[in-house]
């Protein structure tokens, strides 16, 4: 039988006869910086999406689907883009993701209305699916679990960047007035352009070519059950009633599509989200709680931007500034607990305390109304920031642990692709709750208030954004007060979504790390090669035993 020795448990990798901490970093470099586009793009608009909506004279409904529509691309092509990087050059696909982003920023760039900006959007969208779930892949080919975690510190440092350099600059764009908002969606292409020549020159991947079908089938299917479902959060109790025809269809054409899903997954040979992974427990629990992060890091800074700047009366900018304490705690929480991890090599005691972070954050902000003191906000940020950090990088660094090297694509993009989902649904369902409440609070005080017809017709159902710099300013404040008033109770659902990940959290078994690459163990796989313990077959040799025990890889690796 054929043996494959690895290096004793916790080793540098310097020292494991693989890339060199150096070589790391130089790859890594390329990707990092395709990460950093596909957070800046995600939150660069946030702080300018008033602007955006009020310049093209848009709704409350379409302010929630420019985000929306990026999200749910995202989302049903994040399993695609895992299952092709089990099959293809995952190099490439980070490439063609990249390329993909970039049409889609232009185009979104030059648009003249809302609808033409949302579909360019879903362009995007597909781009920063692949980049979201293909990076996280590639990481876990080339870096064996126990090493990961001092690597995704950098990761974390490069999202919280992202996440408070994206308002900021969002903010100064718009504020200045040779720029203005569409920079906001050209920022990100130089920095993409810059991404594909390192990754080119640094990425050197093992190309995998398998001769295999793809599961187109099984793709369309998932992509018209989850977009039908998203799309029917989005317009039901605004476009038509929630208890109505179109809900029906809606309801009825997605559950088809997912029943037809699962069929044809069971049935392929090469399925886009294999069932089998669903079999594991901490697959699905980390499953579970990635929807619970998913609203967390979708939801708090959609809302958090437009209660900033609508409630509270900041500019773009310095909305972006009030944002720091979140990724303060963001950055800290996520580097020193990689750090942490890659020493002592246990994970679950962060992810236990993340997610109780992130389910107090939530509860702290859902107090929050038109008046809250900003440092108390800052600290209610900077406990939520601290809870993601713990709990994002780690949930997928948990199943790429766990599932088999075969599966390392299809398994950290399901984790993606849930989170992915969480944050959709959180930005639709939350902003219909937003949009519907604000309108009460807006009926309910404006009894003798000057120009109540027009505030009315304001803050009826559907809210225009635009609307607000032409109220009197009576209603502008009640307008302003009737956001702030709301955005607590739409924390307060996050927080109760929250309240799933802590004992989803707490009931994932730890398993020691291991410590091969991904791209070892698929070679194990592929050549049936196993590890063999040699301390107990010294052991045994001297009890006459036999000598052949198999073990499974890495240290310390429990039985599933």
């Amino acid at each position: 039988m054929s043996t494959v020795r690895t290096a004793a448990a916790g080793a540098p990798v310097e020292q494991q006869g693989r890339m060199t901490h150096r070589q790391v970093l130089e790859a890594l470099s390329g990707m990092l910086l395709a990460m950093f586009v596909a957070f800046l793009s995600s939150t660069v608009i946030s702080n300018a999406l008033p602007t955006i909506i009020t310049e093209l004279r848009g709704t409350q409904n379409q302010y929630t689907w420019v985000i929306t529509a990026t999200l749910l691309a995202s989302t049903a092509s994040t399993p695609i883009w895992g299952k092709l990087s089990d099959l293809f050059s995952k190099k490439l696909l980070i490439q063609l993701s990249i390329v993909i982003f970039i049409v889609g920023s232009m185009l979104a760039g030059l648009a003249q209305s809302v609808d033409t900006l949302i579909a360019w959007r879903v362009l995007q969208g597909l781009g920063l699916g692949g980049l979201q779930a293909l990076v996280q892949i590639a990481m876990a080919a080339m870096i064996s679990p126990r090493e990961r975690g001092r690597y995704s510190g950098l990761l974390g440092g490069v999202m919280a960047v992202a996440t408070v350099g994206g308002p900021l600059l969002g903010g100064l764009l718009v504020d200045t007035s040779w720029l203005g908002w569409r920079w906001c969606f050209y920022v990100g292409v130089p920095f993409a352009a810059v991404a594909l020549v390192l990754l080119q020159r640094t990425l050197n991947l093992p190309v995998t070519k398998r001769d295999v079908t793809i599961d187109y089938l099984g793709a369309a299917f998932l992509t018209a059950g989850v977009s039908g479902l998203l799309i029917w959060v989005t317009l039901a109790g605004g476009s038509f009633a929630w208890a109505s025809v179109e809900t029906a269809l809606f309801l009825g054409g997605s559950l088809l599509a997912v029943v037809a899903f699962l069929v044809t997954e069971v049935r392929a040979a090469e399925p886009i989200v294999p069932l089998r992974l669903f079999r594991d427990r901490t697959t699905t629990l980390a499953i579970v709680a990635s929807v619970a992060v998913g609203v967390a890091m979708f939801g708090s800074s959609v809302f958090l931007g437009q209660y900033l700047q609508i409630s509270r009366g900041y500019s773009p900018t310095e909305a972006g500034l009030l944002t720091i304490p979140m990724v303060g705690g963001l950055l800290i929480s996520s580097t020193v607990s990689g750090l942490l991890i890659t020493r002592f090599g246990r994970w679950k005691v962060f992810l236990s305390v993340g997610s109780v972070l992130v389910l107090v954050g939530f509860a702290l902000l859902a107090t929050i109304d038109h008046q809250t003191d900003m440092v108390l906000l800052s600290g209610f940020l900077f406990v939520l920031g601290a809870g993601i950090g713990m709990t994002m990088q780690n949930l997928v660094l948990a199943v790429q642990n766990t599932v088999a090297a075969s599966d390392l694509g299809a398994a950290s993009s399901a984790v993606a692709f849930f989170r992915s989902l969480g944050g959709t649904v959180g930005v639709s369902v939350l902003g219909a709750v937003l949009s519907n409440h604000v309108a009460d609070l807006i009926r309910g005080g404006l009894a003798g208030v000057p120009g109540a017809a027009r505030a009315a017709a304001a803050g009826g159902g559907d809210v225009g954004l635009a609307d607000l710099a032409d109220a009197p300013a009576p209603i502008q404040d009640l307008i302003r007060a009737s956001y702030g008033d709301a955005t607590g109770r739409v924390f307060l659902i996050s927080a109760l979504v929250a309240v799933v990940a802590v004992p989803a959290v707490l009931f994932i078994r730890e398993v020691a790390l291991r410590t091969e690459t991904g791209d070892e163990r698929r070679a194990a796989e592929r050549s049936g090669a196993v590890r063999i313990d040699t301390g107990a077959i010294e052991g045994r040799a001297a009890d006459g035993e036999r000598t052949g025990e198999v073990v499974h890889a890495g240290a310390g690796s429990a039985a599933r």
